[in-house]
């Protein structure tokens, strides 16, 4: 399932006021951390998750190790903050039409 541009935007809306539910610590990106990110998808289907490096670089690779290693869609990263989507069993957020 790929999202539209409708539903990204629409998904950004919704993420807008959210908190970051995880925060990535001194150790980077460990199999706990992404554990959590995985049960915290199972509950909310959208996150903010932080990652807290001044490496551009860095910062890019574990977002993308995040939404790979998930299954989630990347939906926006802003700063040190990456939003993420992955659809429940329960289909809590209902998407608009492509």
């Amino acid at each position: 399932m790929t999202l539209s541009n409708k539903q990204k935007q629409y998904l950004k809306g919704l993420a807008h006021d959210l908190k970051p539910v995880v925060l990535l610590g001194g150790n980077g990106l460990t199999e706990g951390v992404l554990l959590e990110i995985e049960q915290c998808l199972d509950i909310h289907e959208l996150i903010k998750v932080k990652v807290p490096t001044n490496d551009r670089e860095t910062k890019q690779l574990i977002f993308e190790a995040i939404a790979r290693e998930t299954g989630a869609h990347k939906v926006q990263a802003i700063g040190h903050i990456i939003v993420l989507y992955r659809q429940s069993e329960d289909k809590k957020i209902q998407l608009p039409r492509q």
